[in-house]
């Protein structure tokens, strides 16, 4: 499976926010997280960088 676990950037910190997310979808005013269970989580966040090879969503709060 190729899931990924989504962080919330803040400076050198990161929170891990969700796991086994397998849809990303960025929104006007945000990000939409969606998991393999159905779960949704929606936060004032941008995409800051992704690292596919680790199955990594990083991102940041928007101001």
């Amino acid at each position: 499976m190729c899931e990924a676990s989504a962080f919330l950037l803040d400076g050198d910190d990161h929170k891990l926010i969700m796991e086994a997310v397998d849809t990303v979808e960025p929104e006007e005013d945000g990000v939409r997280l969606i998991n393999i269970f159905g779960e949704q989580k929606f936060l004032k966040a941008r995409i800051y960088s992704l690292s596919l090879v680790d199955n990594k969503v990083y991102l940041k709060a928007l101001p």
